[in-house]
């Protein structure tokens, strides 16, 4: 479970920006400010069956981006690529690049 949320706020940081306001605040509140299902219902004024739907979406759209974009595979593909360089200095740089 906590690899799939460390997963979850890895495509967030990347694929964040896509999504409504609604929906960012849904995935900040839950995954972020650890707050509960019945907190968020209350505060949203909604069912907590309501949220939790909500977060199956905005899951399900970040799983969709990274499957179509790719760009956490790749992060982690260049991260790889960037361990395995001995010249500190050319790793530095590239880091600046990407990072």
């Amino acid at each position: 479970m906590m690899e799939e949320v460390i997963y979850y706020n890895q495509l967030y940081d990347l694929y964040g920006m896509l999504l409504t306001d609604k929906q960012k605040s849904y995935f900040e509140n839950y995954y972020f400010n650890n707050l509960s299902l019945s907190e968020m219902a209350l505060n949203y004024g909604v069912s907590r069956n309501a949220i939790h739907k909500q977060l199956k979406i905005v899951v399900d759209k970040l799983v969709d981006y990274e499957k179509k974009m790719q760009l956490n595979c790749k992060l982690k593909k260049l991260d790889d690529v960037l361990q395995s360089i001995d010249n500190d200095e050319f790793r530095k740089k590239i880091e600046n690049i990407f990072y």
